[in-house]
């Protein structure tokens, strides 16, 4: 979910030992939040997903979403620079999340976690052979394939974390996965905390000893090398 803002406050990170993000890395952390969702009821989708104004069927939707949008703008021959691929992004709900991407209800929860990891497939095969020197807009700073695998990445993880409050799941992604996607995005947070806690705290999900929850946050989408 994209929020504008900034992280005040903090001291730049080593990045050295965490190593760049991966398709690899994308590829496990969908398997991992599918396989997790896919051990919740069928009840409960219906109810808000963490702290979020949208239900847990709407949440997998918007993730699906993301994975799909970050995609797509890796796909052209020239990708766009300047805005999105010009796909129809709608509510279908006042307060709902604008998505291109929607799941077919009779299909089931079964059918709605298909539809989020055929998007991580797509995102995973866009990275994997997209160029590394092909850049393409983010409103978070033009990005290159790293940079949305790390985008789809931190996704994957922030948004599975919501729907595991919602749905009494439990949820503690590798903190291999957490480290690179930090390194990536957000390579001023606090040093000396665990890679996990410290992406929630800079997603606005959670706070830190002696820091707040951040009511507003942003990561930098923008190449490191």
């Amino acid at each position: 979910m994209w929020r504008t803002g900034t992280v005040p406050g903090v001291s730049r990170s080593s990045q050295s030992a965490a190593g760049p993000v991966t398709a690899d890395d994308l590829d496990l952390a969908v398997r991992l939040s599918v396989d997790a969702l896919g051990r919740a009821p069928d009840a409960g989708w219906d109810g808000n997903a963490g702290s979020l104004e949208w239900t847990c069927w709407e949440t997998v939707e918007h993730l699906a979403d993301d994975l799909f949008a970050y995609a797509v703008q890796l796909g052209p021959r020239r990708p766009p620079l300047t805005g999105e691929v010009p796909f129809v992004w709608e509510s279908r709900r006042t307060g709902g999340p604008a998505n291109a991407v929607h799941a077919d209800r009779a299909a089931g929860p079964a059918g709605l976690l298909q539809v989020l990891e055929t998007c991580g497939a797509l995102l995973v095969a866009m990275v994997r052979t997209t160029p590394p020197d092909v850049r393409a807009y983010h409103g978070f700073g033009v990005s290159d394939p790293e940079g949305f695998a790390a985008m789809g990445l931190v996704e994957t993880l922030v948004h599975t974390h919501d729907l595991a409050a919602g749905l009494g799941l439990a949820w503690t992604p590798p903190a291999d996965l957490c480290a690179r996607a930090l390194a990536r995005l957000f390579p001023d947070v606090p040093a000396g905390t665990g890679p996990w806690p410290t992406l929630l705290w800079a997603t606005g999900r959670a706070g830190l000893p002696g820091r707040h929850r951040l009511e507003t946050w942003r990561w930098d989408g923008t190449p490191r090398r």
